[in-house]
């Protein structure tokens, strides 16, 4: 999950505000970074009228991916041999083992280039056979038994010489199979089904055995460790943290320098497939408001950013206006108006001609060093949702829920977000698939498209009505102003903003004002949180608003009014979320529901309030999985009580589940009939949809930035990428096309 407010990652396990998840592209399923187990209250859905899904005909139209790669692939003869690549992460790596709960992006990016993996992701998300080092891995025998043999390429080797074979696949079993507490493990899933593995009749074959079935098996062994990780737990436990000693990549690890926060990748030697263009790959840690000055400046190459760099780097190729030539000296007024026009921060700059003069040429500089530097664009295997906390209080009534969903105008919200960015702005339709990848299907159908008039309806079944008598409600500490409360003159100028008197500044979205509690303000405030760049995935132009619609009275219910406490991560690149939420804000208005707007720090936006149960509605992002049944179950698992008392509500934070839903996941994970799994897998989503404990928004922007002269390497969308072919083009070589796939691995 992401935050949207800035937490990578690729696993269902981290959870992220809607700022960024990062895919990790691997054919792996997702580990479990944290179980998160919370005392809370919970009212379960009931059973669940939805639309019957059948499996899929053989005539069924098949999603494609909404945007392709942009990564500009050339063939390998194009590429420059050597050079280094410097790759922006967000953080150095705390571990370098994949099933750790502090394991991360950056860890998964080494992983893949280091370690085996016995399948990865195509274009479409579908996990495909890894040639280097399967020849083939396919079901052999259901009965009585699951039995899974893989045949090993014979020149598969790690680094120390030894074969890859039967004893690492039995030491990662043994390691993550659960049964050994020693093992600090973040989780076990699909290890746990397995009986035994077994020697072939050669040793380039390994025979799995599974104690009952399992779909999700090509999620095994992706990564692979070698036995010197996963024989002890000592050894698993730290001996993986800081160093890789054996591998079996196109590269290995060098070193992992905490001082200059690099991981340097190096050619490994032993490596028998196509040799890496590249010498080193080195992983450095940059924080996202560092990211254009590292790209300018040389000291990287590479860089997921967000929208408002990506709009910088853009500018920078169309010559600007310099308002320091010319014949006579500029006013201050005019270079301290440019300089607030192009975010250099002004206003942190007192009238002071030398201080402009210097701020203003050293982003002339920076721009035109970013000349050298374009950025490539995909959707990234990953949505970012609306998550609505069926707990407690109004959203506990499932028909709340529903009229929370049927309010929204989600096609609006997806263009706010990614036309701006010139990607498809297709909402998205399943919690468990996004378009391209075979379980994907529209099953918004179950809750139904946004009406005002259905909504209040559902509002009004539910008991809330207008007119009833409010009696006066405590406020909650730390909310503040954070919405579109704004007065406006009569020009369409912004006052100085106001607060309706709450503490620290505290508004209610939608509270009637002078300009009738419409928000009018907020139409500005997504203008300026816009320009701001802000979170990928969350971005708003210079000039958007939202469309002004008059608010429907204030409903109550036993003395309470309707309103909904919408937290949301205050830190940098937080603004355009803001924006996100107070377009939501605005269509619930609509309907009589009043949002009140807190803003927490990034810190503990996750832990202290999406993991707890502290909100009522929040933004963050889930990854997509090639592997749904294993991957989405505890993210939509029904919480059960705890034997300590508590509620595990293991990482469904919106605490909606049902038991219909828990045994079509269990059937898809047990079925060995992929059209059978699919089905289930979209019958789970049907249901899903209609308990409308969250909602599908849209899929994330994948926006990088990149040196111009890298090739098959950028938004690489679904698919793993291929490290070894990664490089420079070669000094007269020229690129031909636009956003396609990169070259075959195999």
């Amino acid at each position: 999950m992401s935050n949207d407010g800035q937490r990578p990652a690729g696993t269902r396990g981290t959870a992220r505000p809607a700022t960024t998840v990062r895919q990790t592209n691997d054919g792996t399923s997702r580990r479990l970074r944290r179980s998160v187990s919370r005392s809370v209250s919970f009212l379960a859905a009931g059973a669940l009228a939805v639309p019957f899904l059948a499996a899929c005909s053989s005539d069924e139209k098949v999603s494609q991916p909404l945007a392709g790669q942009d990564i500009a692939p050339v063939g390998r003869g194009r590429v420059a041999d050597g050079g280094t690549l410097k790759w922006a992460v967000d953080a150095l790596p705390q571990t370098l083992n994949t099933f750790q709960a502090d394991a991360d992006a950056g860890t998964s990016r080494v992983a893949q280039a280091v370690l085996p993996s016995m399948f990865r992701l195509d274009a479409t998300g579908r996990p495909v056979p890894n040639r280097a080092y399967l020849e083939s891995a396919k079901v052999i025998e259901t009965e009585p038994r699951q039995v899974v043999l893989y045949k090993l390429n014979q020149q598969a080797v790690w680094s120390d010489g030894r074969e890859i074979g039967a004893p690492d696949f039995v030491a990662q079993w043994h390691a993550l199979s659960g049964k050994n507490s020693s093992y600090w493990t973040a989780r076990n899933a699909g290890y746990d089904r397995i009986e035994k593995i077994e020697r072939g009749t050669s040793d380039l074959q390994v025979r799995v055995t599974f104690s009952r079935p399992y779909a999700d098996w090509k999620s095994l062994f992706s990564p692979l460790y070698p036995k010197d990780v996963m024989g002890t737990p000592d050894a698993f436990n730290d001996g993986a943290r800081r160093s890789l000693k054996v591998t079996a990549g196109p590269f290995k690890v060098d070193k992992v320098d905490t001082a200059t926060k690099d991981v340097v990748l190096t050619r490994n030697p032993r490596w028998w497939g196509r040799p890496a263009k590249l010498d080193e790959i080195v992983l450095h840690a940059v924080p996202r408001d560092k990211r254009a000055p590292a790209l300018a400046d040389g000291s990287v190459d590479l860089a997921d950013v967000d929208p408002g760099d990506a709009q910088r780097i853009g500018l920078a190729h169309h010559a600007a206006a310099n308002p320091l030539q010319g014949s006579g000296k500029t006013s201050v007024k005019k270079l301290r108006d440019w300089a607030r026009a192009h975010d250099l921060g002004a206003d942190d700059v007192k009238a002071d001609r030398a201080k402009l003069h210097k701020a203003i040429s050293e982003y002339l500089d920076e721009q035109q060093a970013l000349r050298d530097v374009e950025v490539r664009r995909s959707l990234e295997p990953a949505y970012t949702q609306l998550a609505l906390n069926g707990s407690k209080g109004p959203l506990a009534d499932e028909r709340v829920r529903r009229a929370v969903a049927r309010a929204l105008d989600r096609r609006e919200l997806a263009k706010l977000v990614l036309t701006p960015l010139g990607l498809p702005a297709v909402p998205v339709g399943s919690h468990l698939a996004l378009s391209g990848q075979p379980a994907y299907a529209d099953n918004s159908g179950a809750i139904g498209d946004q009406d005002t008039k259905e909504a209040q309806a559902l509002l009004t079944d539910a008991g809330w009505v207008v007119g009833a008598p409010i009696k006066e409600q405590p406020k909650k500490k730390g909310d503040k102003a954070a919405g579109p409360e704004r007065e406006k003159t009569a020009k369409g100028d912004k006052k100085e903003d106001k607060s309706d008197g709450g503490k620290d500044g505290e508004h209610i979205v939608g509270r009637d004002e002078k300009n009738g509690g419409r928000g009018d303000g907020g139409d500005r405030h997504l203008a300026r949180e816009g320009k701001q760049g802000g979170a990928q995935g969350a971005y708003a132009p210079q000039g958007t608003a939202a469309p002004a619609a008059a608010a429907a009275p204030q409903l109550a219910k036993d003395g309470k009014p309707l309103l909904l406490r919408f937290v949301l991560p205050s830190g940098a690149g937080s603004q355009t979320l803001d924006s996100v939420a107070e377009r939501i804000s605005a269509m619930l208005e609509r309907v009589g529901i009043r949002t009140t707007v807190t803003n927490v720090p990034d810190a503990s936006y996750f832990k202290d309030h999406i993991a707890s149960g502290d909100y009522d509605l929040a933004l963050y992002s889930w990854p997509s999985s090639a592997f749904p049944a294993t991957d989405d179950r505890p993210v939509f698992a029904k919480p059960v009580p705890a034997a300590d008392g508590s509620l595990n509500v293991e990482q469904n934070y919106t605490r909606v589940g049902t038991d219909q839903v828990d045994q079509l996941f269990d059937e898809a994970a047990a079925t060995l009939d992929e059209g059978e799994e699919v089905s289930l897998i979209r019958k789970a989503d049907s249901r899903i949809w209609a308990s409308a404990g969250s909602i599908p928004l849209y899929q994330r922007p994948q926006l990088v930035a990149v040196r111009r002269n890298l090739v098959n390497a950028g938004a690489f969308g679904f698919q793993t990428p291929v490290y070894e072919d990664m490089g420079f083009l070669k000094k007269g070589a020229k690129l031909t096309g636009g956003p396609t796939s990169a070259p075959s691995p195999s």
